[in-house]
């Protein structure tokens, strides 16, 4: 099984808009965790949350992304932000391919989810001020964001640039695996 390119991060990163142009780059699907729990389920992510907690998110969570990892056809995954928090999806993905995080600064992520008008369940907990929350978040994920085997900053990137940057970074580490050894 050919690796798949597995694309995490903090929301605002642009993991769906980079991921869809990297899989396009590479030919190959790209599928979305997030998207595939809101068609399995029928409901919006912020609906699971409100009406059946985060608890229930992230088993369904856990189902879409061993289901994903475990499709022998190549392709691009984008999981939601907090994917990685949890042991047995890392695993998962680690096996089925390369993990590279999208970073950006805290105030270009504010301002692109300002942008998008989409409700953000993480976000409103504690009811702080959108970059403080975001602050706040990301330092709380830290440690999850530095299991991938890379890290790509969107924040001064347009989509083509960092959907080029990453498919480099993808190719690399993937011919590093494939390196016979001395």
């Amino acid at each position: 099984m050919k690796p798949k390119l597995v694309v995490t991060g903090f929301m605002g990163t642009g993991k769906s808009r980079v991921g869809r142009a990297a899989a396009e780059r590479l030919g190959v699907r790209f599928v979305d965790s997030d998207r595939e729990i809101v068609t399995h389920s029928g409901k919006s992510i912020a609906e699971i949350f409100a009406l059946h907690g985060e608890p229930h998110f992230r088993a369904l969570e856990r189902t879409a992304i061993a289901a994903l990892a475990a499709d022998a056809e190549p392709a691009v995954i984008a999981t939601g932000g907090g994917a990685l928090a949890d042991d047995d999806n890392f695993r998962a993905l680690k096996r089925a391919g390369i993990i590279v995080c999208l970073a950006a600064r805290p105030e270009v992520i504010a301002a692109r989810l300002a942008r998008s008008g989409e409700a953000r369940p993480k976000l409103i907990e504690g009811g702080k001020p959108l970059l403080d929350r975001i602050v706040e978040l990301m330092a709380e994920r830290a440690a999850v964001y530095a299991r991938a085997e890379a890290t790509l900053d969107t924040s001064d990137l347009t989509i083509d640039a960092a959907a080029e940057r990453l498919v480099a970074i993808f190719t690399a580490l993937r011919e590093r695996r494939c390196e016979p050894s001395a």
